[in-house]
């Protein structure tokens, strides 16, 4: 889960913000709490409004930047790329710097770095308990210090000692050491990295961060159409969101009707039959279809074997026909595909253990829409531990029936271009006040300064 997250001098963020998902006084919806990790108790979901330009997707850029540069890092003896605050020139020479607090299993972490375009000059990971905090590991370029006694006080041999210290001195100025142990193949040479292994498993596995043109776990509505526990979810879910779809499935492609390349499709043949697994099936997406390539069973001991290729497809009922009539996904709105997208989110939300970082949510989605799937989440979620945070224009939301004042917070950019964080916890507001009004007329903040009209309109005088 994530606790809190600060970053500073990165895009339009020039000062240090903070944006926290540790509740407020509120004793409403204890149920949009988290269980407690060590005394720290976290909520559910957020929701980030602003203005077009004020920052909102700046926050969720920069927190996606920061698991980018634990996963993939920056390659060899190339700049880190990244934007920092440019609108004060004092800020393209200061460095930049980001930290996350989560909590993993039964213990809560603070992970940072402080960097510029060349170096990572400082990186820290602690464990923050009661009782105070353990350093994990230190790293300060300037003075060239890398502390890792922690570490090393964990590990029982010599050699898994000297295998550490290596890989401090080997790991280059433009890189995280979290990276390195991720690269590097630590753990088979180590014996005790479990602090280490749990914050990467987080970055890898818990944190999922999904922008507007990007498709969340494709493979899983593929697998859906041929398991009859996700097929229940697919069809409860597209029913109930009105998309006149009554099922899906997967439809085998005649070998005559196939739109596929034939070049690719060898490829893909080639692919399966160096796998062991007969039952091995590629999985090929574009922006209109989807489809499962499998070796056609049918057709090994002939002399050409052929493949298997199923399409993913909807049924709709037929008004007089007992029959089902089957659509492409590419026939179905932009809204139906965009609920089709979000149906793996819902799920795993609910089956706990992600945190979800949307922007732009809205995007494609009838105002319902997106209400209920947070009504279905929290409505489902008593023991679960995950979170939904986004960033969205969706004014439907604003209201206190479903979310608490701490789980709204408004970005604003000021006159000069820097990106501001509040949350309607600072405002004082009764827990029956209707909010989206007020949020509309300028109270909140977090709405566009329009211009003058007067001075627009003489634009579009075309007489004069």
């Amino acid at each position: 889960m994530l606790i809190r997250f600060s970053v500073e001098n990165f895009l339009s963020f020039k000062d240090r913000v903070t944006f926290s998902m540790l509740p407020g006084k509120g004793m409403l919806k204890k149920e949009h709490k988290a269980d407690a990790v060590n005394g720290v108790r976290v909520l559910k979901t957020s929701v980030v409004f602003g203005a077009n330009a004020s920052g909102k997707s700046n926050l969720i850029k920069a927190m996606a930047f920061g698991k980018r540069m634990i996963i993939e890092g920056t390659p060899s003896n190339m700049p880190i790329e990244y934007s920092k605050f440019r609108l004060d020139v004092e800020c393209l020479n200061k460095p930049s710097r980001m930290e996350y607090e989560i909590q993993i299993l039964n213990k809560n972490y603070a992970y940072g770095f402080v960097f510029n375009n060349e170096l990572i000059l400082e990186e820290w990971l602690y464990e923050i308990s009661k009782k105070g905090e353990v350093k994990i590991y230190e790293r300060i370029q300037q003075d060239n210090i890398f502390d890792i006694n922690y570490l090393l006080k964990q590990q029982d041999k010599e050699e898994e000692r000297q295998f550490l210290n290596f890989l401090c001195k080997a790991t280059p100025n433009n890189q995280l050491f979290l990276h390195e142990i991720l690269t590097r193949k630590v753990k088979s040479n180590v014996t005790n990295i479990r602090d280490l292994e749990l914050v990467l498993s987080w970055f890898i596995t818990t944190l999922t961060i999904i922008f507007p043109s990007d498709k969340y776990k494709q493979g899983i509505k593929l697998m859906a159409a041929d398991n009859d526990k996700l097929k229940q979810y697919y069809s409860g879910l597209l029913k109930y969101f009105d998309t006149g779809i009554e099922t899906i499935c997967l439809q085998t492609v005649k070998e005559e009707k196939q739109t596929i390349p034939s070049e690719l499709l060898e490829r893909i043949k080639m692919d399966l039959l160096k796998q062991d697994d007969e039952n091995s099936r590629v999985l090929l997406t574009n922006q209109r279809d989807s489809y499962i390539i499998s070796l056609d069973n049918k057709s090994k001991g002939s002399e050409r074997l052929k493949l298997k290729v199923q399409k993913f497809m909807t049924q709709h009922a037929v008004s007089g026909d007992s029959k089902n009539a089957y659509f492409d996904i590419a026939d179905e709105s932009d809204g139906t595909n965009r609920i089709i997208d979000y149906i793996p989110l819902i799920i795993d939300l609910i089956r706990g253990n992600k945190v979800f970082l949307v922007d732009e949510m809205e995007r494609s989605l009838h105002p319902n829409l997106i209400y209920d799937i947070f009504d279905i989440f929290l409505s489902n979620c008593d023991g679960v531990n995950s979170q939904l945070i986004v960033s969205t224009h969706e004014s439907s939301l604003l209201t206190q029936k479903l979310l608490r004042k701490d789980e709204i917070w408004f970005i604003v950019k000021d006159g000069r271009g820097v990106s501001h964080i509040h949350s309607l916890e600072d405002y004082n507001i009764r827990f029956d006040k209707e909010i989206r009004k007020d949020y509309l007329l300028g109270r909140y903040r977090g709405v566009p300064r329009l211009g003058d009209r007067q001075n627009l309109d003489s634009l579009f005088d075309i007489k004069k």
